[in-house]
């Protein structure tokens, strides 16, 4: 690598423009990677406690599988049982449409009906389960509770509080399951005694099918008591009713009235109306002459009369007095008046005309008496017909209010007759009742126990085991909050890894060591280390003649003293270098390298009680330079705001090409913060699974506040071994790592790599 000499003359760019040319590139973009980081994570949590997580699930497997050795065997029976579904004779429409719901209703209902208290009730007292050893409750006297005298267990038991007791645990070991797609369902029992688990399952089975008929035989009787009863009282109603029909028909002297009466009044009416109509016709002609003999005047031939003309009589009269009439008037034409044949002729017309008009009042009078009788006849007819209607329409109303009997006594019989019909059905029906359900398969002695399961309960807990132990591996890490690989600072504090620094041995962690390490380990990977992070410095600002840099960290004991000890001795090999020990109030550089107490240094040098050449103690073994705290002054942060501060590191910048300051950390005092505003770079140290991300990012927010320029962060105490057992090519020393030999391959870091032994 070029050599940068410390005699050439290259014009100073400004520090905005070093920083922007220079700014440093992540290993991976932030943004692109935080997904899959969190997932990584997840599985390097998981790698890295996979012993103790395999041990965890082995031992939470052996305590189940000694648990289950101990458990008592638990045997199962089952029947099956086969039921039928209600069918009647005759479907209506709506059964045809809603027939599989209502099966299906109707199989769900018997599946409840089997699991019902009662059923569990009679098949716990069938068998009285209580006397035996596994169900029996007086067992409970012997716990400690008892013992004690607080037992609620009652001191005179009987059937029914045996049975009470039993019934719970009678019921958690019962299973009823229905087949899918059939009527069958599967009665189960579980005991240890495969013997019983096999008799309570047909028990179960056989105490439904028998309550099943009970209940309908009960239901039957019931129904035949109530109709019995129904009957009683329709026997007393239609006996009632057909009593006031025949009151009604005795009291009315009604025999027929449809077939007889009513047909022999219908015939009178015809009758009558006939002859009505034939009456009122010979009224009408009577009425007709009678108004032609009334309307003629007084005196008036009334022969003339039509009406009296239609006699034959009068006719006969008429014409003889025609005749008469002739003959007089041929004999007066012959004879004189005295003549007897005259006078004999006179006499025939006289006695023609006096026959006529005998004849003409006969007619009259007949005609009188024909309208008369015309009239009384028609208006009798009218009387007779009023009389045959009106005795009509009574036998009408009669026959209404018979049919109302009639009808009462139909309906009361009809009842009766269906009452009569139905009794007989329910009492047949009684006698011959069928079961709902029966047994298709009998449940038999089991000869396999189903509980425990002993292979797969161990694999569970094995399982179970595991999934704890990866839940507690994965909540430790997700409580962890330090950071513990490059991706951590990069992604979480948002600023280049500059590099990591390895964890040291117990033997090396002395501070009189640690600070001489880059010296006496140049092969080391701390060493590498070292000239990584120089490498870092020295590229981000190649153009500038001198470099002011401040070490600084989050909180005490993170390893900054002793990185900028390294660091300083390491530009020492290539730059004219100055260490400046800035912690005056805990100062540890002095501590390090073995400087003596009361060593004049950086407070008493800008104060203006020393010269610069007895503040500065050069370093055995090398050319690195150092000025020491000093005497501690009573305010340490107003010597640093204080402008002969300013001016101190202006005089040291034109001897030294790097400056390397040691300062307090941030989050105790804002030293560090004013030297910051004043330094070409900040280098942040901290350690790696000890400081909690949040600290350092506050820290880094107040120094960028500060106006300090972040170069970059170093991972103090990296532990290289476990980043690549568990965190492989991620853990920023890639998959080549350090060999027995030394460098051996690439070291990942933000900045690249410096090849051979150093610049």
């Amino acid at each position: 690598m070029t050599q940068v000499s410390a005699t050439t003359q290259i014009p100073a760019p400004t520090p905005a423009a070093v920083a922007e040319k220079h700014k440093p590139v992540f290993l991976h973009d932030p943004q692109d990677q935080a997904e899959k980081l969190e997932l990584l994570e997840y599985w390097r949590s998981i790698l890295k406690r996979k012993k103790a997580i395999i041990g965890f699930g082995l031992v939470v497997a052996l305590l189940a599988a000694v648990i289950v050795m101990v458990m008592t065997p638990v045997y199962r029976s089952t029947a099956t049982v086969l039921i039928e579904a209600n069918k009647s004779k005759v479907l209506s429409i709506e059964d045809v449409y809603s027939g599989i719901s209502q099966n299906r209703e109707h199989f769900q209902t018997q599946v409840e009906i089997i699991k019902s208290r009662e059923v569990s009730m009679r098949a716990i007292e069938k068998l009285k389960l209580w006397e035996r050893e596994e169900f029996d409750p007086r067992r409970k006297d012997d716990s400690w509770l008892a013992s004690v005298g607080f037992s609620a267990e009652p001191k005179e038991w009987n059937d029914k509080l045996l049975a009470e007791a039993v019934y719970g645990g009678f019921t958690s070991r019962l299973s009823v399951e229905p087949i899918r797609l059939s009527q069958l369902a599967k009665v189960s029992f579980e005991s240890a005694d495969p013997a019983l688990a096999a008799k309570v399952a047909n028990t179960v089975a056989q105490v439904y099918i028998d309550k099943d008929l009970e209940a309908r035989f009960n239901l039957t009787r019931q129904a035949s008591g109530w109709l019995q009863d129904q009957l009683s009282d329709l026997r007393k109603k239609l006996n009632d009713s057909e009593k006031a029909l025949q009151e009604f028909r005795d009291r009315e002297g009604i025999v027929d009235l449809k077939s007889i009466t009513q047909s022999g009044a219908g015939q009178q009416i015809e009758e009558v109306q006939r002859r009505l109509i034939e009456a009122r016709m010979k009224r009408a002609e009577a009425d007709g002459a009678y108004q032609q003999i009334r309307s003629a005047p007084k005196g008036s031939d009334l022969s003339t009369l039509p009406a009296v003309l239609r006699n034959p009589i009068v006719a006969e009269a008429k014409r003889a007095e025609g005749v008469a009439e002739r003959q007089l008037s041929e004999v007066s034409q012959r004879y004189g008046t005295e003549h007897p044949r005259f006078i004999q002729a006179r006499s025939e017309l006289e006695s023609a005309r006096d026959n006529l008009r005998r004849q003409v009042d006969s007619v009259v009078a007949s005609v009188m008496r024909e309208y008369e009788a015309a009239r009384a006849t028609e208006a009798t007819l009218e009387g007779v017909l009023r009389n045959a209607r009106g005795s009509v329409q009574q036998l009408n109303r009669k026959e209404g209010e018979l049919g109302i009997y009639e009808r009462e006594v139909e309906a009361n019989r009809q009842l009766y007759d269906m009452f009569i019909t139905r009794t007989k059905e329910t009492n047949v029906a009684g006698d011959l009742q069928t079961p709902i359900a029966r047994v298709v398969d009998a449940a038999v002695v089991s000869e396999v126990p189903v509980k425990p399961k002993k292979k797969q309960i161990v694999a569970i807990a094995f399982v179970l085991g595991i999934f704890l132990g990866v839940l507690a591996a994965l909540l430790r890490d997700r409580l962890d909050n330090t950071l513990k690989t490059t991706e951590d600072v990069e992604l979480r504090l948002r600023e280049p890894i500059l590099t990591s620094l390895p964890l040291l041995k117990k033997d090396e962690v002395e501070r009189t060591k640690t600070a001489r390490i880059f010296i006496e380990q140049p092969k080391s990977i701390y060493a590498e280390a070292i000239r990584t992070a120089r490498t870092g410095v020295l590229l981000t600002g190649i153009d500038l003649p001198q470099r002011t840099l401040l070490v600084t960290s989050s909180v005490p004991g993170e390893g900054k003293t002793t990185f900028s000890i390294n660091l300083a001795v390491a530009h020492a090999h290539t730059k004219k270098t100055l260490l400046i020990d800035a912690d005056m109030r805990r100062p540890a550089v002095s501590k390090g390298l073995d400087i003596p107490v009361g060593a004049k240094g950086l407070s008493n040098f800008v104060a203006g009680t020393a010269t610069l050449q007895e503040c500065l103690i050069p370093m055995e073994g090398t050319s690195l330079m150092l000025m020491p705290a000093g005497n501690v002054p009573p305010n340490p942060l107003e010597l640093l705001l204080s402008q002969r501060f300013k001016d101190t590191l202006a005089h040291l910048a034109k001897h030294f090409e790097v400056i390397v300051i040691d300062s307090p950390p941030v989050e105790l005092v804002s030293d560090a913060l004013v030297i910051a505003s004043m330094a070409d770079g900040v280098i942040y140290v901290s350690k790696a699974e000890s400081t909690p991300y949040q600290i350092a990012r506050k820290g880094l927010q107040r120094i960028r506040r500060a106006d300090g320029h972040i170069i970059g962060v170093v991972l103090n105490q990296f532990d290289v071994a476990k980043a690549e057992k568990y965190y492989g090519a991620y853990s920023g020393y890639g998959k080549y790592g350090y060999g027995k030999a030394g460098y051996q391959g690439g070291y990942g870091v933000s900045y690249g790599e410096e090849g051979g032994k150093g610049a």
